[in-house]
């Protein structure tokens, strides 16, 4: 069949409209994603129900309750948490509404823009979409395929956490609670999937558009912090703020709800609107014009490698930076928080021979450190992004080997993973000398961050070793981040065994500022990240490259 200018103008396809083909890229969206997402739902669901457990032991009592309540209601621990009318009966309910479903809200939406952006503008970016779209398919059929898929994860993710919760005959969380719970995750990864739907016809390139997404979740947990602290206006503008609004387990208010399926769905025909004003592969935005002659830097493969990763890297030293310095803003009160509540006290003083505040601070490291490991494996892994888009070929078939090509983009993993971890300890230093009118922990926690750069280069190394011999695999690196945040922040709580925590390179890194530094360990996991890495090249050196 011919297309007619008249269809090319409206997106429509003599086969079957704007929307033909959505079914067929629904099925195969699913199926590409079949290890992907059931590993985000499984690892959101299981931290929910963790974390109610854990506040089952920790909170067991009125007592317990109403301390901690007291120290959230400070303005620090609102903007941290949730709205203060939690606070007004502080049951195991109230409490995974107030602390959880802020922080795990944030976590739905980055899934849903990464399943967007990966569905629809990194299709166009290696150039699939096109040949896709020269079969019977409709113009808004990736979209459409893209956004079902990730309403479809979030009403699972939803469904799981409302049967879990409601299943577990915690005192509190009834059955009611518990579906309006999981439909409030729901409701905001839809949410935030109409937002990417906007931010994927911006730009031309899928980490641009995931970043103005992300940026969108940042500044819609900021706007939630700012009202609760407030007066409240600021979180109406924001979804999780409709979310929180629910006062599930407390009201039980569904209609804020409304609000995040309207913009979903605003934001979506936003969308589609502008896909129509826009070629294939292209953005709206255009592309900046460069110099007419590139920097000596950028010539070089180190220069180079941190030009196509700067963007990464500033994003994760400003989100770190922030994230420590909202813990440094609580430092002060560190002690306050846990004085009534033996248990968590004693979990706290586990950590090390010192006092609440410094164990607190090296309970905190061990979230800022797997965090920061997130930058290490997305930076070293970028060389197989850039090998499954085709454009490692005609770099590599210039005068550069493929030692320093990958070894390129591992200094910048490396590098900028201490970098970020100076941000996050700087931002914690910061705030923590601001609240404890102590100068002296500034220095103390920036040398706590910097001691998890070599457990942070190991989980690099990890990801440059399945690159260079199992390419298909690297997916598995995700495992090492995540084990680590079960085993280092959970396991003290859950009574993980300690060999169980030995088995993550986290759980070789003293508990500085608690403990003293191990140098020893810090010596022996970066002999483990500098093996890793040149078994990866050795592996990379030897295999064929996958070409377009």
């Amino acid at each position: 069949m011919e297309r007619t200018a008249a269809d090319s103008a409206t997106g429509t396809d003599a086969g079957g409209g704007a929307l033909a083909g959505t079914g067929v890229l629904l099925r195969f969206a699913l199926r590409r994603d079949r290890v992907r997402l059931p590993v985000w739902i499984g690892a959101l669901t299981a931290g929910t129900l963790a974390s109610l457990s854990s506040f089952e032991q920790t909170y067991s009592t009125d007592a317990d309750r109403t301390a901690i309540a007291k120290t959230l209601g400070s303005p620090a621990g609102l903007a941290m948490s949730g709205p203060g009318h939690y606070l007004d009966d502080y049951g195991l309910g109230a409490m995974m509404g107030h602390q959880m479903l802020g922080f795990v809200a944030v976590l739905v939406g980055l899934m849903t823009v990464l399943t967007v952006a990966r569905h629809t503008r990194t299709e166009e970016e290696t150039g699939r979409a096109e040949l896709v779209r020269a079969a019977v398919v409709g113009r808004h059929a990736h979209l459409t395929a893209a956004l079902v898929t990730a309403t479809l994860a979030s009403l699972a993710l939803g469904g799981l956490l409302a049967a879990g919760l409601g299943a577990s005959g915690a005192e509190g969380v009834g059955w009611h609670g518990s579906l309006l719970y999981g439909a409030a995750h729901a409701a905001v990864g839809i949410a935030f999937a109409g937002v990417a739907a906007v931010t994927v016809q911006v730009t031309q390139h899928s980490r641009g558009a995931s970043g103005m997404a992300l940026a969108a979740i940042g500044a819609a947990y900021a706007l939630r912090a700012a009202g609760d602290v407030g007066g409240g206006a600021l979180s109406w503008l924001s979804p999780i703020g409709w979310a929180q609004r629910t006062y599930v387990f407390v009201d039980d208010r569904w209609w804020p709800l409304l609000l995040c399926l309207l913009l979903a769905a605003g934001a979506a025909a936003v969308g589609y609107v502008l896909s129509t004003r826009r070629d294939l592969g292209a953005g709206l935005r255009a592309a900046r014009t460069g110099r007419g002659s590139a920097s000596g830097l950028l010539t070089r493969p180190v220069g180079f490698a941190l030009r196509q990763q700067r963007g990464l890297l500033y994003g994760f030293a400003a989100g770190l930076f922030v994230l420590g310095a909202m813990y440094g803003s609580i430092l002060g009160q560190a002690e306050d928080m846990i004085e009534d509540l033996a248990e968590l006290r004693e979990v706290v003083r586990q950590v090390g021979d010192a006092s609440l505040a410094e164990s607190f601070a090296a309970t905190v490291m061990i979230v800022v450190a797997v965090i920061a490991s997130v930058h290490g494996v997305m930076a070293a892994l970028r060389p197989r992004a850039e090998e499954t888009a085709g454009r490692a070929e005609p770099l590599l078939a210039t005068g550069l080997s493929r030692a320093r090509w990958v070894g390129s983009h591992v200094a910048v993993a490396t590098a900028g993973g201490v970098v970020v971890l100076l941000a996050a300890g700087l931002g914690f230093g910061l705030l923590g000398a601001a609240s404890t009118g102590d100068a002296g922990v500034v220095p103390d926690l920036l040398g706590a961050a910097l001691a998890y750069a070599p457990a942070l280069w190991v989980t690099a190394g990890v990801g440059v070793a399945l690159f260079g011999w199992a390419p298909r695999a690297t997916a598995a690196v995700w495992i090492v981040p995540v084990y680590a945040f079960v085993v280092g922040y959970l396991g003290p709580i859950l009574e993980i065994p300690d060999w169980l925590a030995e088995l993550s390179p986290f759980g070789h890194v003293p508990r500085v500022p608690a403990e003293g530094m191990d140098w020893g360990a810090a010596a022996g996991l970066t002999a483990v990240a500098a093996a890793l890495v040149a078994f990866g090249i050795a592996g990379f050196r030897r295999r064929d490259l996958e070409t377009k």
